[in-house]
């Protein structure tokens, strides 16, 4: 039996708001470091480059609104095959308080929005053989 996740426990921030202690294990997961933040000030547990939507993908999204669906189901479809590291995400939030660290401007229509949503689904995936 899978536990399922606490909404709560999957947070979202962006890499240029300051770390706080509620934020728990911080996560990177864009493929890029964030242009002009140093190592310490971003304060990771984690950065978790195979999660990040392929260059392609970002490329293609441009965070565009228009394209967000059609976005949001193309990372789920890479994210698919990371089933390892997806399920030590999930793991490290079923314990506790996780956040997604990322740098895009729209809070709104960004990679960490959709890898939480991806996160919280009941969706079980494995490892292929």
């Amino acid at each position: 039996m899978i536990t399922k996740i606490p909404a709560s426990h999957i947070r979202i921030k962006r890499a240029y708001d300051p770390p706080s202690h509620v934020d728990g294990a911080r996560v990177l997961i864009d493929r890029l470091w964030p242009r002009g933040i140093k190592k310490e000030s971003l304060a990771v547990d984690q950065w978790a480059k195979e999660l990040a939507p392929s260059t392609k993908l970002r490329q293609w999204f441009g965070h565009d609104a228009a394209r967000w669906q059609e976005f949001h189901q193309r990372y789920a479809a890479e994210l698919r095959p990371h089933a390892e590291s997806v399920n030590t995400l999930r793991a490290l939030a079923r314990k506790g308080t996780v956040t997604l660290v990322y740098a895009a401007h729209d809070e709104t229509h960004n990679n960490a929005v959709a890898l939480r949503e991806f996160l919280l689904a009941p969706e079980v995936i494995s490892a292929s053989p």
